[in-house]
């Protein structure tokens, strides 16, 4: 297989040139103009920050990458999908809400925000994946699906359960639906948090199998025999009374992490930026950021999402251990992300997507200036 060519930017910012210059230079000189964006809604793919977290990517970053595209000729979108877990993203008004309070909107990008997957995560396509080994169909965000393009625009960092999150993360995790993250992270089927449960009921209108039924004191119970696992009462509480079953091992989340993946660009033009800068243990998610594990390594950009994560990790491994870091000490040998996280193995995912032919772990890194 060919190398996929992957584009690397430091962060040296020179008199008169600024890091805004640079990635618009980078995206440029990878190829993104090749896209006939023209008349196209292009899915701006990205994490907009837990509340509490530092650690996001700014806004100003996201701003020359929609720029770019409206000069093409796309029509941009800012999108994510609401959260599984419980936090400030589990809804489309509260999702919006710290979207603003980060500063994504219209005013400082230039596009609209669209959250994906609709109000309550229940807003989503079905994508086949005919060489999925562990999803046979994928719950994709609806207006993910429905874009014609998409462009992830990722913060590279360390995660407690895939190791790291890149652009495959971004992808698969972050393009499905509440349901579609239920299917990726957990084995098993919902279940009632009976001191939460309002009996309220809602759950039990969106259910399209009969499985809730509530007893004499007027709380939920999900009858396993009937329920199928689509997580659509996860999305129906407004109390957190539904619960996800448990997690899965993380190899299997970064195989379906992969598989999701592969859905939410299938037949689709697609473009992937890393930015590996704050590049903190613990995923945007968390309600807080860590000293980051490495310094920053500058701006990578790929037609290639399998590629590009693989440069990513590369080059943070040739960086040393941020001193205060939880991986200060370490081996200065060893995986940054395996030190952080040593029940994780990120190269699992990569090696799922490109046995999906996703992409290639093999690439060759253009530097531009």
């Amino acid at each position: 297989m060919t190398p996929a060519k992957v584009y690397y930017t430091d962060l040296h910012a020179q008199l008169g040139t600024s890091l805004l210059q640079k990635l618009e230079r980078l995206i440029r000189a990878a190829g993104i103009d090749g896209i006939d964006f023209e008349g196209r809604f292009t899915a701006l793919k990205l994490h907009f920050g837990e509340e509490g977290n530092l650690a996001y990517l700014r806004p100003n970053y996201v701003k020359v990458v929609a720029d770019v595209v409206k000069e093409l000729g796309g029509v941009p979108f800012l999108t994510d999908c609401n959260t599984l877990y419980v936090g400030s993203r589990k809804n489309a008004v509260d999702h919006l809400n710290v979207a603003m309070l980060h500063g994504f909107g219209p005013m400082t990008t230039g596009c609209q925000v669209i959250i994906a997957d609709g109000l309550k995560g229940t807003d989503e396509a079905v994508v086949p994946v005919p060489a999925g080994e562990y999803v046979r169909e994928a719950k994709i965000g609806r207006a993910i699906a429905d874009a014609d393009i998409i462009v992830t625009v990722n913060h590279f960092k360390g995660h407690e359960s895939a190791g790291f999150g890149g652009a495959l993360k971004n992808l698969g995790m972050g393009c499905g639906s509440r349901a579609g993250k239920m299917e990726q992270h957990a084995s098993g089927k919902p279940h009632v948090e009976e001191g939460l449960c309002r009996g309220c009921q809602v759950c039990a209108r969106q259910c399209a199998h009969g499985a809730i039924s509530f007893g004499a004191g007027g709380k939920a119970a999900i009858d396993h025999g009937r329920c199928v696992g689509c997580g659509r009462c996860l999305g129906a509480c407004n109390f957190d009374a539904i619960q996800p079953p448990d997690s899965h091992s993380n190899q299997l989340l970064n195989k379906k992490i992969a598989e999701y993946a592969w859905a939410a660009v299938e037949g689709k033009p697609h473009f992937h930026i890393s930015l590996v800068i704050d590049v903190s243990p613990y995923c945007d998610c968390h309600g807080e950021n860590d000293i980051p594990l490495v310094p920053d390594v500058g701006f990578f950009a790929s037609f290639d999402p399998v590629a590009l994560d693989q440069a990513c990790a590369d080059a943070c491994n040739r960086m040393p251990p941020m001193p205060g870091s939880v991986i200060e000490g370490s081996d200065p040998c060893c995986d940054r992300f395996a030190s952080a996280f040593p029940d994780t193995d990120w190269e699992v995912a990569l090696e799922h997507a490109e046995k999906l032919k996703l992409g290639s772990r093999k690439y060759e890194l253009v530097t531009v200036k």
